[in-house]
């Protein structure tokens, strides 16, 4: 009743049967007795080396990404943020009047210091900054000292001016912290007297170097000598013996408005600078130091509040981005311009006369942004007219 099939039509009907299903059929081998079915593959596991060489993987590309970020903002940085302008002014002529003009103005190019073989140019990337601090009243520039910064050498020279110095006025205190004009006036009177351009000047108040110093944690300094004052009229009290010890803000600035003992021994205006430019040095290294970088609001919200200067925004983050390659351990030096002072000048007293050889060698030395060194007759040093014991 039933035929038997034969492999022939046995294998055209598998074939027939199975073409619906075809792709999702398993694979099929053929064998010498017909077509079978291929057990279905099972997927390789993947092993923990493998999971965490495709998470490195992804790391990576992460990495790339931020560092192409971090490239970018730089560049873009490095675009908008110019490098501040130089002032140009000519060393004024030794007339023995201040006679030169503020910062930012130039005499006649075809008679002036600028002209003729000797002429003054300035050095790229070398910018000359005022600073000055005010006394406990806030409005006389008790303290005041030139910087000259080379961004391309990475080299600061800063040079302090006692704020007795003679200032060879016609009329008015000689002095050089006193007078009308405020700190734009004192830029202009060491301008002239030095024979130097200052571009731009930074005026802090005695508040906002203690709030800087207290911010940063206090700065390790050593006392120079021994120190026992008292000025209740200043309310200024200063004890101190000479030795290494951690100061805070209150105690930094009484260190640095220290001369002498109330029985007359201690040290001179010279000898307070200097101990000046060392507590400038030990901030400095405090604010450039890497673990207070992340303090960078802290400082602009300080400086908002508490110092005056022509400085853009512009400027500012210019010499904040150079001032990162600035090493003050071994490219800052600093030093204070020699005088006598005992000089008589229109019957005012104790005016500090400067030392035209070592003020000369002293300004050449550190603060000189032009491209040859000055000479005496680019200067206007005032001589006293006698002096006193």
């Amino acid at each position: 009743m039933f035929r038997e099939v034969t492999p022939l039509e046995e294998r055209y009907m598998n074939v027939h049967r199975r073409q619906p299903e075809r792709r999702s059929a398993p694979p099929r081998r053929y064998e010498d007795d017909g077509w079978y079915d291929e057990p279905p593959r099972k997927r390789p596991r993947r092993s923990g080396r493998g999971v965490a060489a495709s998470a490195a993987v992804g790391l990576y590309k992460a990495l790339v990404v931020i560092s192409a970020l971090i490239v970018a903002v730089y560049v873009g940085f490095t675009i908008m943020v110019r490098p501040p302008a130089q002032s140009k002014l000519p060393a004024p002529s030794q007339n023995g009047m201040g006679t030169a003009g503020t910062p930012g103005t130039t005499n006649d190019a075809a008679t002036g210091p600028n002209s003729g073989d000797g002429a003054l140019e300035l050095r790229k990337g070398v910018y000359n900054i005022f600073l000055a601090a005010t006394d406990m009243e806030g409005y006389r520039t008790d303290t005041m000292m030139v910087m000259c910064y080379d961004t391309v050498e990475q080299t600061v020279g800063v040079v302090s001016i006692p704020r007795d110095t003679l200032v060879a006025r016609e009329s008015g205190n000689p002095h050089l912290v006193y007078g009308k004009g405020g700190v734009e006036q004192r830029v202009a009177d060491v301008s002239n007297m030095l024979g130097i351009p200052i571009d731009y000047y930074i005026k802090v108040n005695i508040k906002g170097f203690i709030t800087l110093v207290d911010y940063l944690g206090g700065i390790d300094f050593y006392v120079p000598c021994n120190m026992d004052y008292d000025d209740p009229y200043q309310d200024l009290h200063i004890h101190y013996t000479e030795g290494q010890r951690k100061l805070s803000g209150q105690q930094a600035m009484e260190v640095a408005r220290f001369r002498k003992n109330n029985d007359g021994s201690g040290y001179s205006d010279v000898g307070r600078t200097q101990t000046q430019q060392q507590i400038l040095v030990a901030l400095a290294k405090k604010v450039l130091a890497w673990n207070n970088i992340a303090k960078i609001n802290g400082f602009v919200e300080i400086f908002n509040s508490n110092v005056d200067t022509d400085l853009s925004m512009n400027d500012m983050l210019y010499f904040a981005s150079q001032a990162i390659n600035l090493n003050p351990s071994t490219g800052v030096e600093t030093a204070t311009l020699e005088g006598n002072g005992f000089g008589l000048y229109r019957g005012y007293r104790y005016c500090y006369e400067l030392d035209q050889e070592k003020t000369l060698e002293t300004v050449n030395r550190l603060i000189n942004p032009y491209n040859r060194d000055l000479t005496l007759k680019d200067m206007n040093i005032a001589k006293a007219d006698s002096y006193h014991s």
